[in-house]
């Protein structure tokens, strides 16, 4: 099979390092990571988005935050082969230059407690892409979880356009419906979805209505299919033929390039079957070989991500 390089929109390596710094990107001994050097080597891949995420349990500072981005250092871009990911140039440097890009995004903005220099600073350290909020409500929106279901508070405003200014993309895959929405009329640039599915196919919150997905497609965003099992069929006993029926539905919309993949992985702790980790994207590669050409496959899993980031990513 002809190599298909990869991009991930998603992954929580950076939480599983900041609860337990003894963890290894670079040789990952104890197979503890979903997403280590080995496994993206073993993918082909050329760039993983590796999100800050705190958990409900940690301060809602600007400490863990900080503490992911040195451990992003640390021991991500320490790792040989490895490149940061800033620009449209880093981006189209990744091919040339042989070497997997890692890209940092914000799952959650509680920490900034509402302050946009706090924003600011994480776009100077790298931040490139942020969504709002994790499940629940913050200062910002509400979450998908959230019961009352609200939309985006005036400070939450103010960070959509703040991020619009800077550069940094939004991400709007734990929004409440009407936080969505609210962000869709708010953003002059386009809107990513980096790890939610089709709600046609599987009924869970954390889906896009097609509605949804129209408009991610609209304003020339991103939605990335995710493989969390219980986001992918109802029940959550998924293996890859589920996923193809989301990449089937998001393209039958009319999203065939603004599909990619946001896998989730170190995030979740049960998985689709044949899909655990990057070096196992192969099975995805070949079921969607047999629905798609290789034109096709070769978009979904990495050319429609490298040509949005190249046009989106500030310069």
């Amino acid at each position: 099979m002809k190599i298909i390089p990869a991009v991930d929109f998603h992954c929580d390596v950076l939480w599983k390092l900041l609860e337990n710094d003894r963890l290894s990107f670079i040789d990952n001994p104890d197979l503890m990571l979903d997403v280590s050097l080995p496994r993206l080597q073993q993918a082909d891949s050329i760039l993983q988005i590796f999100a800050i995420y705190v958990s409900e349990r940690s301060e809602k500072t600007m400490v863990p935050i900080l503490r992911s981005i040195d451990l992003f250092h640390q021991k991500v871009l320490a790792a040989p082969g490895m490149r940061f990911v800033r620009s449209p140039e880093d981006v189209r440097n990744l091919r040339k230059d042989g070497v997997i890009g890692a890209m940092l995004s914000l799952e959650g903005a509680d920490g900034l407690q509402g302050d946009m220099a706090m924003l600011r600073i994480l776009f100077e350290l790298g931040v490139r892409a942020a969504g709002l909020t994790w499940n629940n409500a913050n200062w910002g929106a509400d979450g998908v979880m959230e019961p009352r279901q609200g939309g985006l508070t005036a400070k939450g405003r103010e960070f959509v356009a703040e991020c619009n200014r800077l550069g940094i993309l939004l991400d709007a895959s734990h929004l409440s419906e009407r936080s969505f929405w609210d962000v869709v009329d708010a953003s002059g640039r386009p809107i990513i979805a980096s790890h939610s599915n089709s709600r046609e196919i599987c009924n869970h919150p954390r889906n896009l209505s097609d509605d949804q997905i129209r408009a991610l497609i609209a304003v020339d965003g991103l939605i990335g299919v995710t493989f969390v099992p219980q986001f992918v069929r109802e029940g959550g006993r998924a293996d890859m033929n589920d996923v193809l029926r989301h990449v089937e539905r998001i393209c039958g919309l009319g999203g065939g390039k603004q599909l990619v993949f946001g896998s989730d992985f170190d995030g979740i702790d049960t998985h689709v079957a044949g899909l655990s980790n990057p070096g196992e994207l192969v099975n995805l590669k070949e079921t969607l070989l047999k629905q798609y050409n290789a034109e096709q496959v070769q978009d979904f899993f990495a050319e429609n991500a490298l040509r949005f980031l190249t046009k989106h990513l500030p310069a």
